[in-house]
């Protein structure tokens, strides 16, 4: 799985670099020009779809982790494994999981704070506590896209540590297998 996650993380972090790229070159978005509104354009469109493929990589991991954590459990009852190792998978997965809603989060109220310093959005902001809302939207950016880095380094050494408990099993399966005399693949 590390090998599929590293470029889809590389990708995301990409990708959520890029869309906030586009949006500091925006010089100003009231400006009722052709130009600065096509750039308006491609940021709003860049930052919707880095953020459906950030949130795609971190919902693959989850999805990965449901599996392989099913997978332990039933070869572990099946082969009377140590139940440490589905003790120790679930506590990779669920030590992971609360990073990965809060990159969800931040991910969500980012967009929410960039249609608010939209000018041309209905929920237009003047902003809080004495900042503009589009100075609000960028460090919101800035904070999220460091999260994000974060939580993909959280769950790139979650993912080391399942590979890990799934080797432990599946030689432990093996062993178990060639004492009995039955079939073992590889």
């Amino acid at each position: 799985m590390v090998r599929i996650f590293l470029p889809l993380a590389f990708l995301s972090a990409a990708s959520l670099l890029i869309a906030m790229g586009l949006g500091l070159v925006i010089d100003d978005p009231k400006v009722r020009s052709e130009a600065v509104q096509t750039g308006v354009q491609y940021h709003f469109l860049a930052a919707l779809a880095a953020l459906v493929f950030a949130t795609l990589v971190h919902a693959i991991v989850l999805t990965y982790f449901m599996g392989t954590g099913r997978w332990i459990e039933e070869t572990s009852a099946a082969y009377r494994l140590d139940p440490a190792l589905h003790t120790r998978s679930q506590q990779i997965k669920y030590r992971t999981i609360p990073f990965m809603v809060l990159c969800f989060a931040m991910l969500i109220f980012t967009g929410a704070f960039g249609a608010a310093a939209d000018p041309a959005s209905p929920m237009l902001s003047k902003g809080w506590g004495g900042f503009s809302a589009s100075t609000i939207h960028l460090l919101f950016a800035l904070f999220t896209i460091a999260t994000n880095l974060f939580v993909t380094w959280l769950e790139f050494r979650a993912l080391e540590q399942n590979g890990e408990l799934i080797d432990q099993a599946l030689a432990e399966v093996r062993r178990i297998r060639l004492e009995k005399g039955l079939a073992v693949d590889g």
